[in-house]
């Protein structure tokens, strides 16, 4: 929608209000014409029915306003006689127009001196969760969300069951533009699975100013531009989201609005230069290391590596035994039950389940295993153990293929040689060309909203010829540090502004088997509550939190002893 369509929406809505309770208005003793007035009416209405004036924030606050209108429903009928739990529950399921009730049918006298206490320890309870909801509604939406690492994309700089507070204030919250969706929840309401938000109506995208822009290699969350999925990880055809209920994503960003960028046998460069990476940032490459003798992987799990499968053997297994080895089991190479082979995580086979079952297993030393290391990495490990061959992945075939951005047959770009690409910029003109417009279709066509077409080589936008375009928004490059196990930009292109969500300041939680299965998490302390910017090893600052907490606590325990006192 428009903002003109927007306009226009006000005006009914406020015509609505004043048909709504232009009587009750009245009854209260205010002048009906207060009705027609916007915004304002909502705040002598917030005076009828003894609420705090304040309120009124969080009435024209999208999403929080679907919280708090029902409250304001209930609240306008007990101000007017009608406290019984049948008032009340009219007033939400008719979704409001119980009121027009009130105003024309209903003989009401308005309570100005009623109590706003509740008469049962059930509507103050009702009473707390509703604050409490509003409350973290706001925060959720405004301030700062909740984030779990699901992937190994950023692997090491961000580890899988990292669980993230994302602050939506450093780069400017951005406001919603679903208007009805079900609150503290994304896309899916839990358990039903069910889309927890209508498609219509939309808001215009707009941003509450931040204090800080992204700067180059910023981890940040934002929407996925290529969100095909109902449920995370099960893509479909044909699934279009609103922006902001896009799936969110963590990445690196490698390049901003205006660098040029190009990879190079999987290397970054910026403007021509090899980007400098922070201290904490520690890409991987694929490597295969090679030896003929068999490669150890308990002796890789001693050097660190824990990014990897173990292959066994097992003998005579029966129906049992595998049942027990089932959430441990990664894959399978082969299903002979006279000798069946298994791979498992870099743990290996629990041995208090070996023991119990007196299973009969031998490990299978590969010669060839895929690691993901970083360059120091490598070269530490190729002088600790004895490798014929240590070798790191480049692919540098270059054949005109879809599976890379632009996903055109022009351009002959894979996972490790790519570009060069300049990152559109606010007011920035480029040419468009048959070779350009395939980079910057989306752009011109999905996230700036203009009607394109490519008939007998003639490009039209917006039904004219056109020959260059200004981008309206500024754009950013979005990769993973795990730079062989990373869906990112190489693959869908750019990030609009308006597809940012926030940025990571806090790892409060993390778990060590996340994907495993309840029965595998492990906690790892020395993760919790560290920063996730910043330079130098990641300090935990969970004592320091634990202190806080304990002196909270103990200032509230103080106020109530002194209150009953």
């Amino acid at each position: 929608m428009t903002f003109s369509q927007w306009f226009l929406c006000l005006v009914l809505c406020q015509i609505y209000i004043f048909i709504k309770l232009w009587k009750l208005f009245k009854k209260a003793g205010f002048s009906p014409l207060l009705a027609l007035i916007p915004f304002y009416n909502s705040v002598v209405l917030l005076q009828i029915i003894k609420r705090p004036k304040w309120w009124v924030v969080l009435l024209y606050i999208s999403i929080v306003n679907l919280l708090m209108l029902p409250v304001v429903w209930v609240e306008t009928a007990r101000s007017f006689g009608k406290n019984s739990l049948v008032d009340s529950f009219l007033s939400w399921i008719s979704l409001g127009f119980y009121g027009f009730y009130l105003n024309y049918a209903a003989d009401v006298t308005y309570q100005p001196d009623r109590s706003l206490q509740p008469k049962t320890g059930f509507g103050q309870f009702v009473g707390s969760i509703i604050y409490a909801v509003v409350i973290a509604t706001l925060v959720h939406a405004y301030f700062m969300q909740p984030f779990i690492i699901p992937t190994s994309s950023l692997e090491k700089s961000l580890l899988v069951g990292d669980f993230l507070l994302v602050s939506k204030f450093h780069y400017g919250a951005r406001t919603p533009q679903t208007v009805v969706s079900f609150p503290m929840v994304h896309d899916t309401i839990p358990i039903a699975k069910t889309r927890s938000y209508l498609k219509k109506p939309q808001l215009p995208y707009s941003r509450i100013p931040g204090f800080q822009k992204i700067k180059r290699n910023d981890i940040v969350v934002f929407s996925w531009p290529a969100d095909t999925v109902r449920q995370f990880f099960k893509k479909e055809a044909g699934v279009i989201k609103p922006t902001d209920k896009k799936s969110n994503y963590v990445k690196r960003c490698v390049a901003v609005a205006g660098d040029t960028l190009s990879i190079e046998d999987g290397i970054i460069h910026i403007n021509g230069k090899k980007s400098i990476m922070p201290d904490r940032a520690k890409p991987l490459y694929g490597y295969t290391a090679y030896n003929s003798k068999g490669i150890s992987a308990r002796k890789l799990k001693e050097l660190g590596y824990d990014d990897l499968n173990r292959k066994f053997v097992i003998e005579n297994i029966s129906q049992p035994i595998l049942n027990a080895l089932i959430p441990y089991i990664t894959g399978f190479a082969s299903q002979d039950r006279n000798n069946y082979q298994i791979y498992t995580g870099v743990k290996g086979l629990p041995i208090e389940i070996v023991r119990q079952y007196r299973i009969q297993a031998k490990e299978i030393l590969e010669t060839q295993k895929t690691l993901f290391l970083t360059l120091k990495e490598a070269d530490q490990l190729s002088k600790a153990i004895k490798l014929d061959s240590l070798k790191r992945k480049i692919n540098n075939v270059k054949t005109y293929n879809t599976g890379f951005f632009p996903n055109n047959i022009r351009y002959n770009w894979n996972e490790d040689q790519f570009g060069p690409i300049i990152i559109p910029k606010r007011g920035q003109t480029v040419a468009i060309t048959q070779k350009s417009f395939p980079l910057y279709k989306k752009i011109i066509r999905d996230y700036e909203k203009n009607s394109v077409s490519n008939t007998n080589g003639e490009i039209k936008i917006n039904g004219e010829t056109a020959n260059s375009y200004t981008f309206k928004m500024d754009y950013y490059w979005m990769m993973g540090d795990n730079r062989h196990r990373s869906e990112d930009s190489r693959f869908w292109g750019f990030v609009p502004e308006d597809h940012v969500v926030g940025k990571p300041v806090f790892i409060w939680m993390s778990i060590d088997g996340f994907t495993e299965g309840l029965r595998n998490w492990r906690v790892r302390w020395d993760r919790v509550f560290t920063t996730v910017g910043g330079s130098g090893k990641p300090v935990s600052y969970r004592w320091f939190f634990a202190a806080f907490v304990a002196v909270w606590q103990g200032v509230v325990w103080y106020r109530k002893r002194k209150k009953k006192a």
